[in-house]
C-alpha cells in the first residue's frame, strides 16, 4: 500500500532530483531552416501543456518532464523548442501543424501507441484518484466504482481499462477542462473522486493559492490506477523514426533508470 508524503516533503524532493540530475538546461533556440544530413532539423518543435510538475512555462527548467527532453536532445546535438498551450490543442498541433514534430508528455497506452511513435521512458507518473478525507473510497477493481461521480481532465487518456470502462458507461465521469477544476468541485461535494497524478495533486494543493485551503481536506487514494511511464510522442513518419532512435540513444546513454527510480521512490514510502 502507498502512503503519500506531505506536499513540501514531495515538491522538495522533485525539486531537488530536478536540480541534481538536469541541470544546466540548454536554452530554447529559434527553430531554423536547415537541416541535418539525416534528415532531421537542427531543433526539434514540440508542444506541450501547462501540467506542473512535469511542464510549464513558468516552472523551473519548464518542468521535470521538459527538462529532460531538452537534455536529451542537446545530447543528441539537437535544440528543443516547445510551445505550450491547452492539452488537446497540444495533441493535435504535434501530430499535424507542419514544422512539429510531435508533444510530450504522453502516456503508454493503446490509443497513443496507434498514433505516436513513443520514446524511451522520460519519467513517471503515478495515476490514482484525488478523494475527500473525510469521504475515503475503498476499491479494489474498477467495478467497485461503479456508481461513484469521477472526475476526468477532457483529453486526457488515463489507463486502458479506465477508458474502456467509462466508454461502456460502467464508470460515471464528468470531464472538466483542467485538474484544478476537478480539485475544487471534489472538494464541494460535486464529486465522488478524481483521476489525477499524484504528483500534480500535491504541486497544485501546496503552490495554487486558489486551492492551499483545500489541503487539509483532500487527499491522494491509496490505491493507485497505474504507475505510468512518459514519453515523448513523435510524429509517425520517417523524420518522427529518426528523432525517435537519436532522442532514445542519448536517453539511454544517461542510463535514465536510477533518475526515474529516484523519482518513484519519493512516493513509495
Amino acid at each position: 500500500m502507498l502512503h503519500w508524503p506531505l506536499p513540501s516533503l514531495l515538491l522538495a524532493t522533485l525539486w531537488g532530483l530536478a536540480a541534481v540530475l538536469l541541470m544546466p538546461v540548454a536554452a530554447v533556440t529559434v527553430a531554423r531552416a536547415d537541416t541535418a544530413p539525416d534528415g532531421a532539423g537542427h531543433t526539434v518543435r514540440l508542444s506541450s501543456l501547462d501540467w506542473p510538475p512535469f511542464s510549464g512555462e513558468s516552472l523551473p527548467n519548464r518542468g521535470l518532464s521538459t527538462a529532460i527532453v531538452e537534455r536529451t536532445l542537446k545530447r543528441a546535438g539537437l535544440a528543443l523548442a516547445v510551445e505550450f498551450m491547452p492539452w488537446q490543442r497540444a495533441v493535435n498541433t504535434g501530430l499535424r501543424t507542419p514544422g512539429y514534430a510531435g508533444y510530450f508528455p504522453e502516456y503508454q497506452t493503446a490509443a497513443s501507441e496507434a498514433k505516436c511513435l513513443l520514446s524511451t521512458p522520460i519519467g513517471s507518473s503515478p495515476l490514482g484518484f484525488a478523494e475527500r478525507v473525510g469521504a475515503p473510497v475503498s476499491w479494489r477493481s474498477l467495478s467497485d466504482l461503479a456508481g461513484r461521480r469521477i472526475g476526468t481532465v477532457r483529453g486526457y487518456v488515463n489507463t486502458d481499462a479506465f477508458d474502456r470502462a467509462a466508454a461502456d458507461g460502467i464508470l460515471t465521469v464528468e470531464p472538466a477542462v483542467d485538474d484544478a477544476t476537478n480539485l475544487r468541485k471534489l472538494a464541494a461535494g460535486r464529486l465522488d473522486m478524481a483521476v489525477i497524478d499524484g504528483n500534480v495533486l500535491s504541486h497544485l494543493l501546496a503552490t495554487d493559492p486558489d486551492l492551499r485551503s483545500l489541503r487539509t481536506g483532500l487527499r491522494f487514494n491509496d490505491r493507485l490506477l497505474e504507475d505510468k511511464s512518459l514519453h515523448v510522442c513523435f510524429r509517425p513518419d520517417v523524420v518522427g523514426r529518426v528523432l525517435r532512435q537519436r532522442s532514445d540513444e542519448a536517453l539511454l546513454a544517461e542510463q535514465p533508470d536510477s533518475s526515474l527510480l529516484a523519482a518513484r521512490s519519493a512516493f513509495k514510502q
